[in-house]
């Protein structure tokens, strides 16, 4: 038996997403040690899947169809995959990549063949447009990936065979005194599959070119140099920033800045004395902000305070950094 174990990424936004500039997308994003993905791989004669964690149907047909897919790349006969324990979807926090990576390396490790999960991420689906949750599936840390060329990867994914998940152009270990408070609201997913697909296109048809180079001065000038000297403040910071100017290419699409009701969360969590760097992951809902362990349970605490300020249910979690990729082993 093998067992694949790995956690959810935050992403902070893309370095662009207008067709003016020579690369397209460049995610900006970091892993981190909880929620966590535990799958399990046997060999097997055809695929079945066993789900210990009460999932909705969807989640056991989407195991399966990655399985399938798997095994298919793989050429081998089957799996028997065994999902442990698995990470929230559609709420920003990476699901489907690490999902995917996931149950082919069971797969593959099962089998005795070796792992490249860089390589089969384009025909598992992955890695389309950020590369951080593969980047993160490998070494985890904070990430950025140098996006595609422009000329090959515009509004219309090329098909598959015809492109490679983004190279990693930075990466950093970030202090593992630090925590990243989580508020999920009970709210409708974040944007997948064809719907994700739709905005996006829209989105990068009149993306504004100029927030591209605001955001390259935060990121160079900022968020690099923070992030390379622990700078949790200054780091912070940048990516509150960063996650803003990726808002305003997304006003249309979500509604705002932050999508409903994610913008009265942060609003009552931006100026929050023991958090920085508040903002929202991928498509949300998830909202993020950055505190220290000492600080953990004044950041809880003032999560659960914005919830109720912005009349929603849901949950705080806090998590740690994760600055190693997932674990295979068996």
């Amino acid at each position: 038996m093998t067992t694949v174990r790995t956690a959810a990424r935050l992403h902070f936004g893309f370095g662009n997403l207008s067709l003016v500039h020579a690369r397209l997308y460049g995610g900006i994003g970091a892993t981190l040690d909880f929620p966590r993905l535990v799958v399990e791989g046997d060999p097997a004669v055809g695929v079945t899947v066993t789900d210990e964690t009460g999932s909705e149907t969807s989640f056991r047909r989407t195991v399966e169809s990655y399985a399938e897919r798997a095994t298919t790349l793989l050429d081998v006969d089957g799996v028997a995959i065994t999902v442990r324990e698995r990470l929230p979807r559609h709420v920003g926090l990476g699901s489907g990549t690490q999902l995917a990576l996931a149950v082919y390396a069971a797969t593959a490790a099962a089998h005795e063949r070796s792992v490249d999960v860089r390589e089969a991420a384009p025909a598992l689906g992955r890695g389309g447009r950020s590369g951080i949750g593969v980047a993160g599936f490998e070494s985890g840390g904070f990430l950025v990936d140098g996006g595609h060329p422009t000329s090959q990867f515009t509004t219309d994914r090329p098909a598959d065979g015809e492109w490679t998940v983004p190279p990693v152009t930075a990466r950093h270990e970030l202090p593992e005194d630090w925590r990243f408070v989580l508020v999920l609201p009970d709210a409708e997913p974040g944007r997948n599959g064809d719907d994700e697909e739709a905005s996006m296109r829209s989105v990068v048809e009149s993306a504004d070119p100029s927030l591209a180079d605001e955001i390259s001065a935060v990121l160079t000038r900022r968020l690099l140099p923070a992030a390379a000297m622990g700078r949790r403040r200054e780091f912070g910071a940048a990516v509150a920033e960063i996650g803003r100017l990726n808002g305003a290419w997304y006003t249309d699409a979500q509604g705002g800045v932050f999508r409903p009701p994610v913008g009265r969360i942060v609003e009552a969590l931006r100026t929050h004395p023991v958090l920085d760097g508040v903002g929202q992951s991928s498509w949300g809902p998830t909202v993020y902000g950055l505190t220290d362990v000492d600080a953990v349970e004044s950041a809880r605490a003032a999560g659960r305070d914005a919830l109720d300020v912005a009349d929603v249910d849901g949950e705080v979690l806090i998590a740690a950094p994760r600055n190693r990729g997932a674990t295979i082993d068996g």
